[in-house]
């Protein structure tokens, strides 16, 4: 069984929109699109071997606490998020109006 969460931070380029995104450490997906990558099995353990990018495909729960729901559009992986205040109000609601 593999460990819990690791805190990892580095910056990285988004794969879908090409934003530059600031890591903090708790940075799993970019603010601007709420695109990410399967790079974790576990929160910050960068052991997942497939890579893909992860599309968020739907919003889940209330104010304040909403979580970003992503599917992988490699392997078909599916993981919930929570939404950070960073990101984009716009694109966070249209994902949720689907």
């Amino acid at each position: 069984m593999g460990k819990g969460f690791q805190r990892t931070i580095e910056d990285f380029t988004c794969g879908h929109c090409g934003a530059h995104v600031v890591g903090d450490g708790y940075t799993n997906h970019c603010p601007k699109c709420l695109w990410s990558k399967h790079v974790d099995v576990n929160p910050g353990d960068r052991a997942a071997q497939c890579g893909g990018l992860m599309k968020p495909i739907a919003v889940e729960g209330s104010s304040p606490h909403y979580s970003l729901v992503q599917r992988c559009e490699l392997c078909g992986h599916t993981k919930r998020n929570a939404a950070d205040p960073s990101d984009d109000t716009a694109v966070l609601l249209a994902i949720a109006a689907k």
